[in-house]
């Protein structure tokens, strides 16, 4: 493969919390010169057809992948973090099962936060915020937008600060336990890549030692190059991935108008794309 194409694996679009639907992400990539690019909805693979039909048309490849929301429950509380799959088989019932819940789950979420939101005076209401979702499935971001339209913040960053979303108005969810995703995604015909695994703005993150335990039970890579991760952060991480014979990617985590990273913000290589595919059970 040629080493100087530009590949973007993690974007979110109007599927889950992105702000442009899975077309528009795409022809976001080709305005950014991408050669490739995946789409990684949080929990949903209705977003592939029509990226998958745009890429065509734009000669960009596209890479099928999904966000799934996983949690450490070893630990108490359990530590949440995110696991992207690549090349899974959208037919697969037990990975499209587990995916619905989720999802509903996330709903339900919602409607909680909302609640929650009214009791302290804020007049969003559940249609508000699912208009804002426009088809997708409900989250924070989404209700983000509510506090945003009514002058209260002025971005989504700021809407999930610890006296707003990031836990005051927050409610969590029953996620995947990490070695159920681990095991979904292989059972799918794909492999998968811990993403920001050391983004300690968000929260928590987990010791290395169940990175390596992850390694054992099927996990193909790291997500490195993220713009959640300082300099310090991503030679660790690249060491660690060396020593665990792990392969190293990087992503924009691109959601559109919903945070400023541009897509095509970091970059994988090329021999890594390969590797990826080149580890997946063809469907």
């Amino acid at each position: 493969m040629n080493a100087t194409l530009r590949i973007d694996l993690h974007t979110h679009s109007t599927v889950s919390d992105g702000t442009l639907p899975p077309s528009g992400v795409i022809e976001a990539a080709a305005a950014a010169g991408l050669d490739a690019v995946a789409l990684t909805d949080h929990d949903n693979l209705a977003g592939w057809p029509a990226a998958a039909t745009a890429a065509r048309e734009r000669g960009i490849e596209f890479v099928p992948g999904v966000e799934i929301s996983s949690r450490w429950y070893a630990v108490d509380p359990p530590i949440s973090l995110h696991l992207l799959g690549y090349f899974v088989d959208p037919g697969d019932a037990d990975l499209q099962a587990e995916l619905a819940r989720v999802r509903d789950a996330r709903e339900h979420r919602a409607q909680q936060m909302v609640d929650l939101m009214r009791a302290d005076g804020i007049d969003v209401t559940w249609a508000e915020v699912q208009g804002y979702a426009a088809g997708g499935t409900v989250g924070r971001p989404h209700l983000a937008q509510a506090l945003i339209r009514r002058g209260l913040v002025g971005s989504v960053s700021e809407a999930f600060a610890p006296e707003m979303l990031g836990r005051r108005w927050r409610v969590h969810k029953p996620d995947t336990d990490v070695f159920t995703a681990l095991a979904l995604v292989a059972g799918a015909g794909g492999v998968s890549v811990f993403a920001h695994p050391r983004a300690t703005k968000r929260g928590r993150v987990v010791p290395d030692s169940l990175i390596v335990e992850m390694a054992g039970r099927g996990l193909s890579g790291l997500e490195v190059d993220h713009e959640d991760h300082t300099p310090e952060q991503r030679a660790q991480l690249r060491a660690l991935a060396a020593d665990l014979g792990l392969l190293t990617t990087g992503s924009s985590d691109f959601h559109g108008a919903n945070k400023s990273i541009p897509i095509g913000a970091n970059l994988t290589a090329p021999e890594v794309l390969e590797a990826l595919r080149a580890a997946a059970r063809p469907a």
